[in-house]
């Protein structure tokens, strides 16, 4: 943390924008871009005129392994007004020492809903891939214990780039075959973790986008 304190980023620019700007004091940091506009030569956010509500944030998802990361990740989604990581840390007057410990003190860490709340959260602003991606890494690493319900639940979000492809029908069979791709690295499977299975490969899914494009680039050439 002191490392990172020291250092002139986006999120401690966040930080100095709160110290002298109340205005910026209920907007979290995932939703800051709506609101203001980050000009790299200064390094300083500067309140936008117009237009801001249409822009998308950019919050990275951080992979489960990395915990420190990724637990600041779960709280700078929610905390707005912070003014530095000390203050991040503090939860009801008591300085937490990790930020595990303060997403526990904000109660944000129960059971199955914590993974539920990760999904719904990155879904706002990332693509369908990063939320399958997510998706593996908590099936791995989140002890997760009812994975059926949660695609059941995400399943909408974790399609939406296959339906319009494709369709409602046969779109999430390419989601699942993604997902499918991306379990492995994890020694993972749909079937072990009592998922619908599919016959469809990762390479078998690009080799359809890629004839379905060439027959579009054709019809509109």
């Amino acid at each position: 943390i002191e490392r990172a304190a020291l250092r002139k980023t986006t999120l401690t620019s966040w930080f100095e924008l709160n110290k002298n700007d109340p205005s910026a004091h209920n907007i979290s940091y995932s939703d800051i871009s709506q609101h203001y506009m980050f000009d790299k030569s200064t390094t300083n956010f500067k309140k936008r005129q117009r237009g801001g509500q249409n822009v998308i944030g950019r919050l990275p998802v951080v992979s489960i392994l990395d915990t420190e990361r990724y637990y600041l990740w779960i709280l700078l989604l929610r905390k707005s007004g912070a003014i530095s990581f000390d203050d991040i840390l503090t939860v009801n007057g008591l300085r937490c020492i990790t930020f595990q410990q303060a997403c526990q003190e904000y109660g944000l860490l129960r059971g199955d809903q914590q993974w539920h709340d990760a999904l719904n959260d990155a879904a706002q602003f990332q693509s369908p891939r990063q939320l399958r991606m997510l998706f593996a890494m908590i099936c791995g690493f989140g002890e997760m214990e009812d994975v059926p319900n949660l695609w059941v639940q995400h399943q909408v979000s974790l399609c939406e780039d296959f339906v319009p492809r494709y369709s409602e029908q046969t779109g999430p069979h390419y989601a699942l075959a993604d997902i499918e791709e991306l379990l492995t690295s994890y020694n993972l499977s749909l079937q072990k973790l009592h998922l619908p299975t599919v016959d469809l490969s990762a390479s078998v899914l690009e080799r359809a986008w890629k004839s379905r494009l060439k027959l579009i680039l054709i019809l509109f050439s």
